[in-house]
């Protein structure tokens, strides 16, 4: 599949002014570890796996465990399960619907599964959600989340939301087949049946991307989705609840939240969101990329000078319109990007900073976007600049431009973590990071693992 993490903000810049230096400070000033006070806290490290990362990536559940970074998450997120058009979880294997395929049908050989043995051809689950049983079987301190929508298959939560029917069908649709784990045999392959994959997940994430504003092709923008979106939650926390009481178990609810605050206003009543989620996952990435003609950073924790942006995205302003809203500090988990944003055909001045573009970066899964470890490879041929001011860091090479984060500023934003009290950190997406993890090496050590 080619689902990728996606663009949000899509407003074109202001001409871009040509700035005395990229180094200029700001009026806020990213901490430093040594500058953070105590704090509550921030105890999740929240991290995507995604359902295709074993196509091209080559990144299967069990790089998850000899990169060291299942010791060092609390929660794992598997992107995504789709809703059909009446709003109910499904399975299927069709290109663009979902991969049956990938979640529970496919089987590992040896070297790709968290056991180190085989898959035979006729065990009732195989696929990823085999090998996350395992992993939880290996680290039992970890909780899995079943993440459903994303920027490609939120197009039916409005219809899912839309009714108390229809909300009641959309959540007992999606507790039967997630949490009680009665996968639909497809394709005569023998995976599937009642209660294959009972016990994997622990809750759910939603990843609605926006309730009452534009996001994805096919979206419906409908303001009462609003409070549809809360009456959602309601929902799933009713139910949820009943199957924890029936089984002996307490099952969570987060959900991806945007940056934008004009998104917040449209699509959130806050302080109800917020008392119903376990915790939510705010987007600190795609402030800017490629799908604007001006080069800037998708991540900065604050507007640099000089940002000829007129919004002047920041993450220090998105913590901050939650908060003002009424979102609690420590239910606040702070979503980074293990990959880079680039752009290409830039003029050689400012370090490539604010300056006009052709078009996005050669990527090798998708232009203008890349994984940290393929930046890494290449960034030998690249000049390394960082704002220690604004915190973000961008390679350039006099034509082309990648913003992105490496450890040292992955260390700084878990120091603004710390420093706001956040409830930890969020990675889009682990098979960006290293064999080794290093990024995520870099969170546990920033957050005091």
């Amino acid at each position: 599949m080619a689902l990728a993490a996606p663009p949000t903000f899509a407003a074109t810049p202001a001409a871009a002014p040509s700035p005395a230096t990229a180094q200029a400070p700001t009026a806020a000033q990213a901490p430093t570890a040594a500058e953070v006070p105590e704090a509550r806290a921030a105890n999740r490290r929240v991290g995507y796996f995604t359902q295709w990362s074993i196509y091209d990536r080559n990144y299967f559940v069990k790089n998850l465990d000899t990169s060291g970074s299942a010791a060092k998450l609390t929660h794992v997120n598997y992107a995504f399960g789709n809703l059909d058009a009446s709003g109910k979880c499904f399975q299927v294997n069709q290109a663009g619907e979902g991969d049956a395929w990938a979640d529970y049908q496919r089987r590992f050989t040896a070297d790709q599964t968290v056991s180190g043995q085989a898959d035979t051809y006729d065990q009732p689950l195989a696929g990823n959600l085999n090998q996350l049983k395992q992993l939880k079987a290996k680290y039992p301190h970890l909780k899995v989340h079943i993440s459903f929508g994303g920027w490609t298959w939120s197009k039916n939560f409005h219809t899912a939301a839309a009714t108390p029917e229809s909300r009641a069908a959309h959540v007992k649709s999606c507790v039967d087949m997630w949490i009680r784990g009665n996968l639909p045999k497809l394709g005569g392959e023998p995976q599937g049946g009642a209660g294959a994959a009972a016990g994997i997940f622990d809750g759910v994430d939603l990843d609605w991307e926006w309730p009452g504003s534009e996001g994805g092709p096919g979206n419906v923008v409908d303001p009462a989705d609003k409070a549809n979106f809360t009456a959602l939650l309601q929902e799933w926390r009713k139910q949820l609840d009943a199957v924890g009481q029936e089984l002996g178990k307490s099952y969570e609810i987060s959900a991806f939240l945007p940056a934008d605050p004009k998104k917040i206003d449209a699509g959130f009543e806050v302080p109800k969101v917020f008392g119903l989620l376990d915790f939510g996952t705010i987007q600190g990435y795609d402030l800017h990329g490629a799908y604007e003609p001006t080069t800037n950073h998708q991540s900065a924790i604050h507007s640099p000078a000089g940002d000829p942006h007129p919004e002047k995205w920041s993450i220090d302003q998105t913590v901050n319109a939650w908060l003002d809203r009424g979102a609690p500090a420590d239910e606040m988990v702070l979503g980074v990007p293990f990959y880079g944003r680039g752009w290409t055909g830039v003029p050689n001045q400012n370090n490539g900073l604010f300056q006009s573009s052709t078009g996005p970066a050669p990527g090798r899964y998708e232009g203008g976007f890349e994984d940290y470890e393929l930046l890494k490879a290449r960034a030998g041929s690249f000049q390394l600049h960082r704002d220690g001011q604004a915190g973000f860091a961008w390679l350039f090479d006099g034509t082309t431009f990648w913003t992105y984060d490496d450890p040292t500023e992955i260390k700084r934003k878990m120091a603004y973590v710390k420093q706001k009290a956040l409830g930890g950190a969020m990675v889009w997406s682990m098979d960006g990071d290293t064999p080794q993890g290093e990024l995520m090496a870099a969170i546990d050590q920033g957050l005091g693992g």
